[in-house]
């Protein structure tokens, strides 16, 4: 007989049946936090959707949608955020008043399949890539500025592409509507959420 195994046998049925619970109770506990995680990243998504900018020349308002997104990739584990924006579009796919009112689309799935979708639809990925590119950083100032970039980038680039889908619009008319006249705001966005990023981890790390 191994010495694990001595040393399992030792321990009393009820003393192994208490450590069992502890262990249930904490994996309940995480399952709770996180969720509790989830529904408040949405919540934030949704409150970000509705400051909304139309502008007359695209299909394509500004929102503070995407800064939402750089914020919590920024701050999520890489699975933690790709579940958020995944509950988010889910919410929305239902009919939950989340996404950006526009006043051409009722909501929910026709949402998702009209002009913004492939922006909305990215949220997920680029969420992911964020906060992977971000925990392999120097978490730096510079490094959570270029990890939000990226993100951002491929959220322009699926937006763009379709929108070319659904609009049949030449490539140099979806530069123009959907993604050139966005890039100064899209540079504020990632700017201001590396700068929230950095502070809360040169925060954690003086608390510690």
């Amino acid at each position: 007989m191994s010495r694990e195994s001595r040393t399992e046998n030792s321990i009393p049925m009820t003393s192994r049946t208490v450590f069992q619970g502890i262990g249930a109770d904490t994996k309940a506990a995480t399952w709770l936090r996180s969720g509790g995680i989830v529904l408040a990243g949405t919540a934030f998504l949704s409150v970000c959707a509705h400051v909304v900018l139309p502008l007359n020349f695209t299909p394509v308002p500004l929102t503070m949608q995407t800064f939402a997104v750089l914020v919590l990739a920024l701050l999520l584990s890489p699975r933690l955020a790709a579940a958020t924006m995944t509950a988010y579009l889910v919410e929305g796919a239902l009919g939950l008043p989340v996404f950006s009112p526009m006043p051409v689309i009722a909501g929910g799935m026709a949402h998702l399949l009209g002009p913004t979708g492939g922006y909305l639809l990215a949220y997920p990925a680029a969420a992911a890539l964020i906060s992977s590119l971000w925990r392999n950083s120097r978490r730096s100032f510079a490094g959570a500025f270029g990890s939000a970039a990226a993100g951002n980038l491929l959220m322009l680039v699926c937006g763009g592409a379709w929108l070319a889908v659904v609009t049949h619009a030449p490539v140099a008319t979806i530069l123009w509507i959907g993604v050139l006249p966005f890039l100064p705001g899209e540079g504020l966005k990632v700017a201001a959420a590396a700068a929230i990023s950095f502070s809360y981890q040169r925060f954690r790390r003086r608390a510690a």
